[in-house]
């Protein structure tokens, strides 16, 4: 029986809350709360001019085709970030839960990666896929493959799902690891010895007990390839070629700092607010019922 913490004092627990509580004020909810009151506003590139629009801004953002397209861009690069993250992460945690040799050194060179800012990570992809300087891209250029992703789009989309995937790699493969360590022994062990194959173990009994951290990652996931993938697709590709990487976060900055179309672009804040809120809401809602607690 877990013993109940008691405060003698009534503010103490407030004074402890408030640091906390402050930081989320000021960086969460006060800038929410600009972004939603700028989306109705239009103002001059200088902002000294400001006229309430009510909606003009939401109805001009949808009744712009490239819109449209940055929103489906962002639907197959976020899908396609955290398959890709989530799979190959398991795959990797699986091979280290084995019993090999220099273990821990494996599992540390996996988990560096994470340590590494957006930004950063983009340019070691420029040096494997550069078609000019990148080791990969001069080979597929020698075997003949027309490779060079500043132009081609579907090359480009291709590099910054796999820059984004391999940062967040890292992070998966520290849960899943975790995961996988607090699964009993005795468990698999006894299907083992009742005849069950390792992929039959796996799909019958050790993913099932990994369910509630693969819902775990599956929403840190699609959170971070709405939001913190901002830095590999800049340093990447700024969106381009034509737009074909630009997402619906790279949208909002091209509008609001480049453009400085500050209306336009906190709606787009907000329409990105309201799609990450109900994906959440959709995952908790119908997605979870197939996790086992």
């Amino acid at each position: 029986m877990r013993k109940r913490v008691i405060f003698r004092q009534k503010a103490l627990p407030y004074l402890l809350l408030a640091p906390q509580l402050l930081v989320t004020i000021v960086f969460f909810f006060w800038p929410a709360g600009q972004a939603v009151w700028y989306s109705f506003l239009r103002q001059d590139a200088f902002g000294i001019r400001t006229e309430f629009v009510g909606f003009e801004n939401f109805a001009d953002l949808f009744a712009d085709p490239l819109y449209i397209q940055t929103i489906w861009n962002t639907a197959i690069f976020t899908v396609a970030v955290a398959v890709l993250a989530l799979v190959v992460a398991l795959f990797l945690a699986v091979l280290a839960d084995r019993s090999i040799r220099a273990a821990g050194v494996y599992r540390t060179l996996i988990i560096w990666p994470y340590a590494i800012a957006p930004a950063i990570a983009a340019v070691l992809w420029i040096f494997l896929f550069h078609p000019s300087i990148g080791l990969f891209g001069r080979m597929l250029n020698g075997m003949g493959i027309a490779w060079d992703y500043r132009l081609n789009g579907n090359q480009a989309m291709l590099v910054v799902i796999l820059a984004s995937a391999w940062k967040q790699v890292s992070y998966n493969f520290i849960f899943f690891l975790a995961g996988l360590q607090s699964i009993p022994r005795a468990v698999l062990e006894a299907a083992a010895i009742d005849g069950a194959r390792p992929f039959h173990r796996f799909r019958t009994i050790i993913f099932p007990l990994l369910s509630p951290t693969t819902f775990f990652l599956l929403v840190v996931n699609l959170v971070y390839a709405c939001f913190d993938t901002f830095g590999v697709i800049d340093a990447l590709t700024r969106g381009g070629p034509a737009k074909a990487t630009e997402t619906l976060i790279y949208r909002a900055y091209v509008d609001g700092r480049v453009n400085l179309d500050l209306g336009a672009s906190s709606a787009q804040s907000v329409v990105l607010m309201i799609v990450v809120v109900a994906l959440v809401f959709v995952q908790f809602r119908f997605i979870e019922r197939r996790v086992h607690y």
